[in-house]
């Protein structure tokens, strides 16, 4: 089978794609047969050995896939050849074939796309439990979210409308805020030409918002929390901008609002029975046309290295997607 990996740690450039063994699955694994990969974020830093999971070289990055089970290992109960399936893998997924567990597959409904499918779990699963979850977000509440045109920003919009919100999209260039309306977003702002505490308070009557979700980081992030309302949740979902800031904690005390981390999968870990319902509640929303995740591109395999080069340079808006020969019906 063929791959996209990594020799040596370095930019998306330092992905080789090529032949390798197929794999045999042992006690408790299952082999599945990619028909699409999503490109995220955490794919750009996994290559560069700059993730909070270091696995051992050579390896292909790709954190999830869509595909079919194509063999089981001694001892897989519930699952068989042939099922359709959603792999949260953590890496290995830019590859025709990844051998994963047991515990990192979610079934998948006969009906949903493969691309869609593939889509869903680190983005939506992490706004998902982000909103749902660390916000508890309520219906009338106001969702500010920055970095607003990228995969999880997207996600972020499309669930946070689905959940009763008013959003407001902040990104940096008219085209993405475009995309960001397309998806559902109330109301928008370029934070590239606009003030962006200054268009908060004119779009929320001087009262500010309810939840950040901030995926982005950088020096967007001070201006946001001033922008929260009393009781507000500010969501810390990670740092593309490359800077972690360093927040005045004053502005907490005086807004009686909160700080929140979401570590979708340490949720994943420390709370495997809740992360199950709150991604059977996903695929749900995904089957009865609820979400419809954006993909906004699709690579071949042998591409791996140029959708993740757009990714590492924060060009992408919505999902990019890799797509197998398998998944293209070639």
């Amino acid at each position: 089978m063929k791959a996209a990996r990594i020799h040596r740690h370095g930019p998306p450039e330092s992905l080789v794609f090529e032949e390798v063994p197929s794999q045999v699955p042992g006690k408790g694994e299952v082999l599945v047969s990619v028909h699409a990969s999503a490109v995220n974020f955490p794919d750009t830093l996994i290559i560069e050995n700059k993730y909070q999971f270091k696995p051992e070289l050579p390896f292909s990055p790709g954190g999830e896939v869509a595909g079919t089970i194509k063999a089981v290992g001694e001892g897989v109960t519930g699952f068989a050849a042939g099922d359709r399936v959603i792999a949260v893998c953590g890496w290995g997924g830019y590859a025709e074939e990844v051998l994963t567990t047991v515990d990192k597959l979610v079934r998948l409904p006969e009906g949903i796309d493969m691309e869609a499918a593939a889509a869903l779990v680190i983005t939506y699963g992490t706004s998902h439990y982000a909103l749902k979850d660390r916000a508890a977000i309520q219906p009338g509440e106001t969702l500010l979210v920055l970095g607003a045109a990228g995969g999880t920003g997207i996600s972020a919009i499309e669930l946070g409308k689905l959940m009763g919100a008013r959003v407001i999209a902040a990104a940096s260039t008219d085209e993405k805020l475009a995309l960001c309306r397309a998806s559902g977003a109330d109301e928008t702002i370029n934070y590239a030409t606009e003030d962006l505490r200054e268009r908060v308070k004119a779009l929320t009557g001087g009262r500010g918002v309810d939840v950040v979700y901030d995926p982005v980081g950088g020096h967007y992030a001070e201006p946001a929390l001033r922008s929260m309302a009393w009781r507000g949740r500010y969501l810390v979902i990670g740092f593309t901008a490359g800077e972690i800031p360093k927040l005045p904690l004053n502005l907490v005390l005086l807004k009686g609002c909160s700080i929140v981390g979401v570590f979708y999968g340490g949720f994943s870990k420390a709370e495997p029975a809740r992360y199950d319902a709150f991604m059977q509640e996903l695929v749900g929303w995904l089957a009865d046309g609820s979400l419809r995740p954006t993909i906004t591109a699709r690579y071949p395999l042998e591409r791996a290295a140029e959708a993740l080069r757009v990714v590492a340079d924060r060009r992408a808006t919505g999902k990019i997607m890799l797509t197998t020969s398998l998944g293209r019906g070639d």
